[in-house]
């Protein structure tokens, strides 16, 4: 697994993962920049409140999207079942 020693926000972090680089360079991207955005609209907040509305609003990002993929499996589903019934009714 390979290892990694980024600075993310002024930290200095050491981890292994198996994500590839790219796409460790693309999640410490996507945290500057909503962390930029953030500290624009609240510049008098503290790095650590700052840090945890970050962690709130990708946590939530992150449940939209799951809800997003658990209504496209659903609706996948339904589609395969209708295809299904067809396949009956034909025969």
């Amino acid at each position: 697994m390979p290892g990694y020693n980024i600075n993310i926000l002024g930290l200095d972090l050491i981890f292994r993962t198996e994500a590839s680089p790219e796409r460790v360079e693309q999640a410490n991207k996507l945290l500057k920049e909503r962390f930029a955005e953030l500290e624009q609209r609240g510049n008098k907040l503290s790095k650590e409140r700052l840090l945890v509305f970050l962690a709130l609003s990708l946590a939530d990002d992150y449940l939209h999207s799951d809800q997003k993929l658990a209504d496209l499996q659903n609706k996948v589903i339904e589609l395969l079942q209708k295809v299904e019934r067809l396949e009956i009714k034909s025969d």
